[in-house]
């Protein structure tokens, strides 16, 4: 009998899973997870669960019942630690051999030196909408996705909130800065300090230091990207790099296929190397890879993994969603509405070439039409943007 091992008991690990079975594999398939938890969604950590509207129990992604039905061997809490020659290696001390492997392992938060908190699991969630009390004066540094989306529910839980960033406005290495200036102005307008272009010198439990100037604090949060987790693949022969280096099939070996937010792969639609973090993503991913696993132990021809990658932030009353891959534009052009008059629509563009677009607010029948904009524009063979 075949077994398929799929490391990261994530949203892309249950999709690659889910999509074995559908697929009719009738072998065994184990998923491994470093957290006792069965896979949940992270988006919401930073919403609805930081903000109190949801239990945090109401993140995971399926009931008991559907994942028996999977009929897994579920290894909770026993991280991968190796892959050598017999299999994966686990924390435990089993060794995990397979006839197909599927790497899902995610990213981990980038740390400083002076400690702080960071948001990525349901644990760290718990604790941190523990002590958003009203009053609590919480410095979030970093304003990218999560460090705007968390300064948004803190401010609105009564915290005094400063938001603290290198760059010179929120969002604006993904947005652009005219984006990202608008953003800076929602979030002062909701009260947040907003202290953009300034480095933080250092902080403790009760202060940080930032430009030269102290601003005493309670919590400390630190939103300033993440690192693949990859160091369990050291000296296995799985090509490593800023992620799980894969083809265009998500591919990164003989029978080892990567997906989700540690998956650097070539994606045909732009025709460069990326990784994407977000959550639609890593299900489709994982979807694909699955699939490109079995074709691969059938003898079949693997399909490509070509996508417009799709991503989505809740700000305050902006719901913010973005087609396509913004990395490397070199203008922004507004094609319907205007910044911070409403419901608009963004576009980047490389060499006059559209890439993707940011709508905010939009209607769902515009959404539509937008996206396929940019699908067509991707697909009909636009440059690819720049690798930066």
């Amino acid at each position: 009998m075949q077994r398929i091992v799929v490391v990261g008991a994530s949203a892309a690990g249950l999709a690659a899973v889910e999509t074995l079975r559908r697929e009719g594999f009738s072998g065994e398939v184990v998923l491994v997870g470093d957290e006792p938890h069965a896979p949940y969604d992270r988006p919401p950590l930073s919403k609805q669960v930081l903000s109190g509207a949801w239990d945090p129990s109401r993140v995971t992604l399926r009931p008991s019942a559907d994942l028996a039905a999977l009929d897994l061997d579920l290894r909770l809490g026993v991280g991968a630690v190796g892959l050598g020659s017999a299999g994966v290696e686990l924390v435990d001390g089993s060794v995990l051999g397979y006839d197909g492997l599927i790497v899902c392992t995610g990213v981990r938060p980038r740390t400083l030196p002076w400690g702080g908190h960071v948001l990525r699991g349901v644990d760290d969630a718990r604790r941190l909408r523990s002590r958003l009390t009203p009053g609590c004066r919480l410095v979030v540094v970093g304003a990218g996705f999560l460090g705007a989306e968390v300064a948004a529910v803190a401010v609105g839980l009564g915290c005094s909130v400063t938001l603290i960033d290198p760059l010179p406005s929120p969002m604006c290495a993904a947005l652009g800065s005219e984006v990202g200036v608008w953003l800076g102005s929602v979030h002062a307008a909701a009260g947040v300090e907003v202290l953009c272009g300034v480095p933080v010198d250092r902080f403790d439990e009760s202060s940080v230091v930032v430009g030269g100037r102290e601003l005493p604090c309670d919590d400390v949060l630190v939103c300033i990207g993440s690192i693949p987790n990859t160091d369990w693949l050291s000296g296995s022969g799985v090509p490593v790099g800023d992620g799980v280096l894969c083809d265009e099939f998500c591919r990164a070996g003989e029978f080892v296929f990567a997906a989700g937010d540690v998956a650097r792969w070539f994606n045909p639609a732009y025709g460069v190397e990326m990784r994407i973090e977000h959550r639609t993503h890593a299900g489709l991913q994982a979807t694909a890879a699955a699939r490109n696993l079995l074709a691969v132990l059938d003898e079949r021809d693997p399909t490509p993994f070509s996508t417009v990658p799709y991503v989505w932030s809740d700000q305050y009353d902006l719901r913010l969603q973005v087609f396509g891959y913004l990395r490397g534009h070199d203008e922004m052009r507004v094609l319907d509405g205007a910044v911070g008059s409403g419901p608009f629509v963004a576009g980047y563009y490389l060499a006059d070439r559209l890439l993707g677009v940011l709508c905010v607010n939009t209607p769902p029948r515009e959404l539509r039409r937008w996206r396929g904009e940019v699908e067509q524009a991707v697909r009909a063979g636009r440059p690819a943007p720049s690798e930066v």
